[in-house]
């Protein structure tokens, strides 16, 4: 089965393989020397992406593009970059993301954060650059995202988009993107080509996959497989036992049939390539059906509901 995220503009199709992979991994607070190795052994094991069919950037050649989800908070784009270095694999081939932090909202703030990621990993673009949580008040959150469209208009960064944003922030922010083409021209206000949330069976954010869907804004999904708190569910234990499948295997399925690029985070090798094997079994609609828990149970922390 072909999964289909688009991109708003730009509605390529993504093949379901290829899409499970186009964000490698989550390298969240890995010591330097851990991220650089278990990003070098994730290329090798194959976390790949179509090129012709990314939804982030609108190319023709048909490669296969290793790709690593980073962030500033992380403190991990260094060792990240170092692993680029070392693949092998031409930067080009290669597709990275970073993100602004919570600490960094603001235009002035953020201008400094997106230069800090060049300076600490030697890039000469990024590929996906989002805005990691929703704080800092409507101003601060707007200045970012001005100093994102900016750097993509200058060549530094590709794509752009947002991180645990909810709804009422969304709307803010299309409705400032408006802004922005009213007073600079069409087309001049950036566009929201990516968004990530924690997303599984027990918090499954219908209102935003809606609003995102609706778009095309590509909807990545940490957290997964619920940082291995849910594998004893009553409801995962028959799906495990029919496809002789791990628990996590049975969420990342999940996830990829529910149009989501799944961000597993692992640092262990046999777990990276468990992880990259969910593609000889497919859930039926009634075990997908089964799945709709209607829970909202954070296992991460929750910024979609902050007031600020």
């Amino acid at each position: 089965m072909a999964v289909s995220p688009r991109s708003i503009k730009r509605k390529p199709i993504i093949s379901e393989r290829h899409t499970y992979a186009s964000a490698l991994l989550k390298y969240l607070h890995s010591p330097a020397n851990v991220a650089e190795e278990v990003v070098l052994h994730s290329f090798k094991v194959g976390y790949r992406h179509v090129r012709s069919s990314s939804p982030l950037q609108n190319h023709a050649s048909p490669l296969n593009i290793p790709q690593i989800d980073s962030a500033r908070v992380y403190r991990n784009e260094g060792p990240c970059a170092e692993a680029i270095k070392k693949s092998g694999i031409p930067r080009s081939d290669i597709f990275f993301t970073s993100k602004i932090p919570p600490r960094s909202m603001g235009y002035e703030k953020a201008k400094a954060s997106i230069q800090s990621s060049f300076s600490q990993t030697g890039l000469d673009y990024i590929d996906l650059y989002l805005i990691h949580a929703p704080y800092g008040g409507k101003e601060g959150r707007q200045g970012a995202w001005r100093a994102l469209v900016e750097a993509q208009q200058a060549g530094q960064i590709r794509s752009i988009g947002v991180s645990n944003y909810g709804v009422r922030h969304l709307d803010e922010l299309e409705a400032y993107i408006e802004e922005l083409e009213a007073e600079n021209g069409k087309g001049k206000g950036g566009e929201i080509s990516v968004g990530q949330w924690e997303l599984h069976p027990w918090l499954a954010r219908p209102d935003i996959v809606a609003w995102c869907e609706k778009r095309g804004v590509v909807l990545q999904a940490y957290s997964p497989i619920v940082r291995g708190q849910r594998f004893e569910e009553p409801v995962l234990q028959p799906l495990v036992k029919k496809y002789g499948k791990t628990p996590s295997q049975v969420l990342l399925r999940w996830s990829l049939q529910k149009g989501f690029v799944p961000l597993p985070k692992s640092v262990t090798f046999s777990r990276i390539e468990e992880n990259a094997n969910v593609y000889d079994f497919k859930l039926t609609a009634e075990e997908m059906k089964s799945l709709e828990t209607g829970d909202y149970a954070p296992c991460s922390w929750d910024p979609t509901a902050s007031n600020d």
